[in-house]
């Protein structure tokens, strides 16, 4: 059970992050501040815990839309769906928001559900370890040193530019940057601007630079499947209706995500809907690229859904404009004056624009957090595979939950229930409890409701698995392995949170809690 949260505004202690030095020690430390650690803020506000800090390396929160800002960027899912459950926005000014309203978003809601006091901008997390004695995480900053109990990692897979790997990428002579590190001192206008890559930013920013430049050229390695982008604009009276209606919006927001959801159907089905959503995407290829040749450059030659999925109204048209040219051979390399195509051929340029997406399985994080074994979390995972159960906890990381996750970044596609995650003890016993599972309800992003999960044996290498209030996609529930029956939650030391109706954390002899024996609270964090 949780407490109401209701949004309020504090006058200029909510409009601003937190004053004064960093605490010696909180409860929880969340890294990140964008939609997965303002989520779980709020939701820590909600369950009653106000002992944590949520630390920003760069001078305001947002995550990846504070670091995108060029032309063109929008988010590919519907406003609607793209917001907590718990804060609607009927001002959404359209279909599928620009990347200005929903940092816009992101803020009011830190401002409104009193997430700013918590927040540490300018605090880069450098290092973090794991003390097993202490049973608490040592963590180093830029801006001081700090312990927690408990380290959830809101950092997200799209925060470090991925540049093509080919020879001379430093040596342009001329600008050159990362979409997700747009200069905008850079004039565009009459220039000759060369594109590498075609992903989902370089799709947005195509057809924003193209009347600018006086020469495109487009660098494409694999041509994406792309479908038309349902946006439009909402009236005002629609705006009105979903504030005076709440229900309304909820609707809204409710068919939008079941419609997404039948479309994966199309994607995850060998037989006529996958054809039938290729033969779509083929068609909104032939009605906007009329030249046959590069049409045919621009088909997909592999199935729908081995890439992800691009959604757009006005790339092709950019693309058919007689001062853009679309180069489908790769770049072999780049020099001073230009980029060099895969068949030898140079292409003089005066400015470089590197579309091309994020080192998604290569967080920061894992790079800085060393576990029990003295290892990082990057080691780890460099030597044994990229393992995360339910992209969620890793053994031998105790007290560490990372939210986006490995493996987890389609979850933004869909609607995260709070169903619980998995903390991981190697080598723990796992006896079977009887289950009982709670209604799914409430925010689908932050963290999740107190519950039990279902019961079964441990997992791999003698891994034991116990649940705590954190994400699971809904849609992966069932194709989950059995998890051992162990119910834990955040410690409650105030007793008003055991009224109102907070279940004690079962015990078991042979497992000792994860809290120092200094700290009042004795409740366990994880096994």
């Amino acid at each position: 059970m949780t407490r109401t949260l209701e949004p309020t505004l504090q006058g200029a202690a909510a409009t601003a992050p937190a004053p004064g030095p960093l605490p010696a020690h909180v409860r929880v430390a969340v890294v990140g501040s964008g939609f997965a650690g303002i989520g779980t803020a709020v939701r820590l506000l909600q369950e009653g815990v106000e002992d944590f800090v949520v630390l920003e390396r760069a001078s305001s929160l947002g995550g990846t839309w504070r670091d995108n800002t060029y032309p063109g960027c929008a988010c590919d899912v519907p406003s609607h769906l793209y917001s907590f459950s718990f804060a609607p926005n009927p001002r959404w000014s359209r279909a599928f928001s620009p990347q200005p309203e929903i940092r816009a978003y992101l803020e009011d809601v830190a401002a409104r559900f009193g997430v700013l006091p918590h927040l540490h901008c300018d605090t880069d997390l450098l290092a973090g370890t794991w003390d097993d004695d202490a049973l608490l995480w040592r963590l180093t900053t830029s801006r001081g040193d700090l312990t927690a109990d408990i380290v959830v990692s809101g950092c997200g897979g799209l925060v470090e530019p991925a540049y093509p790997d080919v020879p001379g990428v430093g040596s342009f002579a001329g600008p050159a940057f990362h979409s997700a590190r747009w200069d905008h001192d850079v004039d565009l206008t009459g220039q000759r601007v060369a594109v590498v890559g075609t992903g989902a930013s370089a799709i947005q920013f195509v057809p924003a630079i193209a009347p600018q430049v006086a020469h495109l050229t487009v660098f494409q390695r694999t041509p994406p499947w792309i479908v038309p982008r349902l946006d439009r604009a909402y009236t005002e009276p629609e705006k009105a209706l979903w504030s005076r209606v709440p229900a309304l919006l909820h609707a809204s927001r409710a068919a939008k995500y079941w419609f997404r959801e039948l479309q994966l159907l199309a994607f995850t089905d060998d037989g006529r809907l996958r054809s039938a959503a290729q033969r779509e995407a083929r068609r909104h290829l032939a009605r906007q690229v009329p030249d046959p040749e590069l049409r045919a450059r621009l088909s997909p030659d592999y199935a729908m859904g081995c890439k992800r999925v691009l959604i757009s109204n006005d790339y092709y048209p950019a693309l058919v404009q007689d001062h853009v040219e679309v180069v489908d051979c790769g770049v072999r390399e780049v020099t001073p004056r230009g980029v060099v195509d895969a068949s030898g051929r140079e292409h003089e340029v005066d400015v470089v624009i590197y579309g091309t997406g994020f080192r998604v399985m290569d967080i920061p994080v894992a790079r800085c957090l060393t576990g029990r074994e003295g290892r990082t979390l990057g080691q780890e995972w460099s030597d044994g595979g990229v393992q995360a159960h339910r992209g969620t906890t890793v053994a031998g990381f105790p007290n560490l939950f990372l939210l986006l996750g490995q493996h987890r970044a389609r979850a933004q596609l869909r609607r995260v229930h709070d169903r619980g995650a998995d903390q991981l003890r190697p080598g723990g016993p796992a006896r079977a409890r009887p289950a009982r599972r709670a209604r799914a309800r409430g925010p689908p992003a932050g963290a999740g409701r107190l519950q039990r999960g279902p019961a079964g044996p441990a997992g791999r290498h003698g891994v034991e698995h116990r649940r705590l209030p954190l994400l699971v996609p809904r849609r992966e529930r069932p194709q989950l392995h059995p998890v051992a029956n162990a119910h834990l939650h955040l410690p409650a030391a105030d007793p008003a949170l055991r009224r109102r109706g907070l279940r004690a954390p079962h015990r078991r002899p042979q497992h000792r809690p994860l809290t120092h024996p200094s700290r009042k609270s004795t409740a366990p964090w994880c096994c």
